[in-house]
């Protein structure tokens, strides 16, 4: 079992989270139970997906939950460019985001292997 929260792609996970629930604060009210609730659940999955797999008693888990965590870090990276295409980000707020989300998913592709060597 390993902690989740000594893993810098958790922490990176988790600062885009709260980035996140920031950034769609601002999001126009009808937006609520659309966008913005699909994003905040998008971007926490992604942490919180990272979470339970350490809590498995396997690598062969730990990466299953790793492969959900990239399905919601592709589902977060498409949710910015709609956002930016919309016009409820600039495009610096959208360049540094996307910048955080392609780290992010790089790091889960190198775990994921890392995780499936070990397995």
């Amino acid at each position: 079992m390993k902690n989740f929260k000594q893993m810098k792609v958790w922490e990176k996970a988790h600062q885009l989270t709260l980035e996140t629930y920031r950034i769609t604060k601002e999001y126009p009210k009808d937006e609520l139970f659309g966008l913005v609730s699909q994003m905040r659940r998008s971007a926490s999955s992604i942490a919180t997906n990272i979470a339970e797999g350490c809590g498995k008693n396997s690598d062969a888990d730990f990466a299953r939950f790793i492969v959900i965590s990239m399905g919601s870090a592709n589902e977060l990276e498409y949710q910015f460019i709609l956002s930016h295409d919309l016009k409820y980000i600039n495009q610096k707020q959208f360049n540094t985001l996307d910048i955080q989300i392609n780290e992010i998913k790089k790091m889960l592709v190198g775990l994921h292997k890392k995780l499936k060597a070990n397995s």
